[in-house]
Formats: C-alpha cells, sequence, structure tokens
C-alpha cells in the first residue's frame, strides 16, 4: 500500500472518530450573535450575487462575439452646448 493511502487512510479514520466521539458542548448564545449571522449571510448573497454578474457578463460578451451580434450602446458627446438666449436674459 503506498505511504499516501495509509496517510489518507489515518486521517479520515480521525475525522470519523471525531464526528462518532464527539463531546456535547453546553454554551449560551447571545442574542447580538443572530446579527451576525444576519451580516455574514447577507455578504454571502451579496458576493455570489457579484460573481454571477461578473461572469454573466463576460459570457454574454464571447456569446456575442461568437455569434456576432453587436452591442448598440449609445454614448453621449462631451461638448458642452451654451444656449445663446439663456445668456442674453441674463444680461
Amino acid at each position: 500500500m503506498k505511504k499516501s493511502n495509509v496517510i489518507l487512510s489515518a486521517v479520515f479514520v480521525f475525522v470519523c472518530a471525531l464526528f462518532v466521539f464527539g463531546a456535547n458542548g453546553q454554551a449560551y448564545i447571545d442574542p447580538s450573535v443572530m446579527t451576525y449571522v444576519i451580516q455574514a449571510v447577507a455578504g454571502v448573497i451579496i458576493a455570489v450575487g457579484a460573481a454571477v454578474g461578473i461572469y454573466w457578463r463576460k459570457a454574454k460578451k464571447k456569446a456575442q462575439e461568437k455569434l456576432g451580434i453587436k452591442e448598440n450602446k449609445e454614448q453621449e458627446s462631451d461638448d458642452i452646448v451654451i444656449n445663446e438666449e439663456i445668456e442674453e436674459k441674463e444680461q
């Protein structure tokens, strides 16, 4: 038997023993712990949503490139247009 298999088997037995012979603990959980749980859950949801959004845009862009679809985005010009009539009224 390989040495790596022996080590892996020993680790598996040890982890199983932890679950079988684990001691029950009794502890007081403060009510404010729930706010930490809510924050942790919200953080995970936001992180997963951001990751999905990023990969969705990447996949969409690749699919559009493969299919030859061009995305039309209107861009505003950076020119500043001043209405001469307003300037005359102010003077």
